[in-house]
């Protein structure tokens, strides 16, 4: 069993920064991929962000250029730093971790199998 938590959400305006931390009640360094997802009122789940086990990145065409994925290696904490946030970027956002020793994880819910309570992001025009 996997436990995330995700913290770091708030407030912004448009063109604001903030960086959300999940912590991993396990390390997943190299053992499983982890993603970022987010869920605005209304709509789908929709992956954000997606980090293999040996550190390759994928993100939504929505959020590239403005959002990284990181994680600290040999810890337990994934991140996602988010630039020049849009209202369209508020939502709920999700930490996920992936099966472990899983091969490739696409960004799709199917694809992880842990998720966090999710922390609020709202940015205003």
């Amino acid at each position: 069993q996997v436990q995330l938590a995700e913290s770091g959400g708030g407030s912004v305006q448009a063109g604001g920064s903030l960086r959300l931390s999940c912590a991993a009640s396990v390390s997943f360094y190299s053992t499983r991929c982890m993603g970022w997802f987010r869920q605005a009122p209304g709509k789908e789940r929709e992956g954000v962000a997606v980090i293999q086990r040996f550190g390759t990145t994928s993100y939504a065409d929505s959020v590239k250029d403005r959002f990284t994925i990181s994680r600290v290696n040999a810890n337990t904490t994934l991140y996602l730093q988010m630039n020049n946030l849009k209202p369209e970027d508020t939502a709920m956002y999700y930490c996920s971790a992936g099966r472990r020793f899983g091969g490739v994880c696409l960004p799709l819910r199917s694809d992880f199998e842990y998720w966090g309570q999710g922390t609020q992001v709202t940015v205003s025009s």
